[in-house]
């Protein structure tokens, strides 16, 4: 996939993973792109995998909720 197919992904991934909203989603790849951690995804092809994408939103997701998940939005209650 593209360089900016892979960032979708990974915005994707925390909105459904993690139950931020888009706009925090955003927010976490934004910054992350802002500190260079996609440099290596964008020189080498190789590291835009599926796989990689859940590894990277983990981590991102991880990194960006100090107070345990702050940028969370609310769960919706199960039927």
């Amino acid at each position: 996939m593209t360089y900016e197919e892979y960032l979708d992904e990974v915005t994707t991934l925390i909105v459904e993973k993690y139950g931020v909203t888009e706009k925090a989603a955003i927010k976490i790849v934004v910054d992350a792109q802002d500190k260079e951690y996609f440099v290596a995804h964008d020189d080498n092809r190789a590291m835009r995998t599926i796989d990689r994408a859940h590894d990277d939103a983990r981590t991102l997701f991880k990194a960006s909720a100090p107070a345990g998940g702050a940028a969370a939005a609310p769960k919706r209650p199960r039927k």
